[in-house]
């Protein structure tokens, strides 16, 4: 409750998620940007989407109370290795399973109704600039940042001195970098929410339209959840672990 009792103070949107996932449907219903852009305050994001800040932490304090979880899993308590694994697991492996059908479906609904909904070649098109990027980005994920961070988690419980991570510098450097990346890929999911009016079909969509839209949905929304367990949860409990368990001698200039 501590996130709440704090909002419009000094808590980030992206805290507020973190410290209670139910709330993340709340800033989906008002198109608050809670993973790529989880550092801003509520009071400021109400300001400038011209909000009822009171409205919001009602409905964020309702979340609280509801009984159950909408993610029965506390990504906050869980030990940073299992975290990096878990998304690697269950997100990443998302997006490799998914993007080849998403992208078939787009290509076939483009080609069949393009000319009387020309905005489909844009959704086509950022969608698989998206893929794209995302595959070069998780690769980089799984093979440095992914692999750092497992190897802080190990230091952290054995006692021993921080691994040399990186020659050229220390976690921030990368993890500065994914969040970059982050945002240009939170940028084209909103413009292919935009075009899709909120992944509505048209009237005249065939089944194979309406397939695409939904599964094209479930991709961006498990995209947020991806993006806030790594800029959210993990990058900040792992440049604090980082700092907790490096020693003088093993820092990196």
């Amino acid at each position: 409750m501590q996130a709440i009792q704090e909002i419009g103070s000094n808590i980030t949107i992206g805290q507020i998620v973190a410290d209670n996932f139910r709330t993340a449907d709340v800033f989906k219903k008002y198109n608050i940007d809670f993973c790529c852009k989880g550092g801003r305050l509520l009071k400021d994001v109400c300001r400038d989407k011209n909000l009822d800040i009171e409205t919001i932490e009602r409905e964020l304090a309702a979340k609280y109370t509801q009984s159950g979880s909408a993610n029965s899993t506390d990504f906050n308590e869980m030990p940073l290795d299992e975290l990096a694994h878990y998304i690697q697991a269950t997100h990443h492996g998302y997006v490799r399973e998914h993007v080849p059908t998403i992208l078939a479906y787009l290509t076939k609904v483009n080609k069949v109704h393009g000319a009387n909904h020309p905005e489909l070649n844009e959704i086509l098109m950022q969608f698989a600039n998206c893929a794209e990027e995302l595959l070069h980005h998780m690769a980089k994920e799984e093979t440095i940042l992914f692999p750092a961070i497992q190897s802080l988690a190990a230091s952290r419980r054995s006692s021993e001195p921080i691994p040399v991570l990186f020659p050229l510098g220390t976690l921030s450097n990368p993890v500065n970098q994914m969040q970059e990346e982050h945002i240009v890929e939170g940028n084209r999911v909103a413009r292919i929410t935009e075009l899709t009016n909120d992944f509505t079909p048209p009237e005249d969509a065939c089944t194979t339209y309406k397939v695409a839209y939904m599964k094209l949905e479930e991709f961006v929304n498990d995209l947020y959840t991806h993006i806030h367990l790594e800029n959210n949860i993990l990058f900040p409990k792992a440049l604090e672990l980082e700092t907790a368990v490096a020693q003088p001698s093993c820092q990196l200039r």
